[in-house]
């Protein structure tokens, strides 16, 4: 009897575009992950990458808009028509306009935003605000009736909404009283 030599060829290994599996690790369609078979977990897979990819957009789309609308509602000095917005005070000092401010001056702070919006240049002192007046008015509750006040702009309020504005204690007790802190009123550019 003669023996045969029998060559057993080894199946190459599996290749993927960026690793190699070995041998031993099967790729049927019974493969399980967390207990769910391999397509359902692939689906599952796929279905969230989706979402979270619909989320980031959707927050990146949101955000967009929110600053286009934002902008867009600024109260700019050549707008002389009535805005509506909360009044509320502050400690006056040295301001961004660069004037030292007392608790007893007709001034105010507009929103940063509306600060920022008109600034050019790097120095807050030659902001074009700085100087100009605002008149405000409310009801009071306590008489009923409407009082105002004239302001000068001194300083930038960074805590305000775009309507809004922050008086010298001063002026903001003509316009309520202190205790309450913010109220609602109406201004407007002189």
């Amino acid at each position: 009897m003669s023996s045969v030599e029998v060559e057993i060829e080894k199946a190459p290994p599996r290749r993927f575009p960026f690793f190699s599996l070995p041998q031993h690790l099967p790729l049927s369609k019974e493969r399980t992950y967390f207990g769910l078979r391999r397509n359902t977990f692939l689906l599952i897979l796929l279905g969230a990458a989706l979402s979270l990819l619909a989320l980031i957009l959707g927050l990146s789309i949101g955000l967009s808009l929110r600053k286009k609308h934002s902008s867009s509602y600024i109260p700019n000095p050549s707008n002389k028509a009535l805005q509506s917005g909360e009044a509320t005070y502050y400690g006056p000092g040295l301001g961004a306009c660069g004037i030292d401010s007392k608790a007893t001056d007709a001034i105010v702070a507009v929103s940063w935003r509306v600060f920022d919006a008109v600034q050019v240049g790097g120095n807050p002192n030659t902001n074009p605000l700085c100087g100009l007046k605002v008149w405000a008015t409310r009801v009071r509750e306590e008489t009923g009736k409407n009082v105002s006040v004239v302001a000068t702009v001194v300083d930038r309020c960074t805590g305000c909404k775009p309507n809004d504005l922050d008086f010298s204690p001063t002026l903001f007790n003509v316009l309520a009283a202190e205790g309450l802190g913010r109220v609602q009123m109406s201004w407007a550019w002189l």
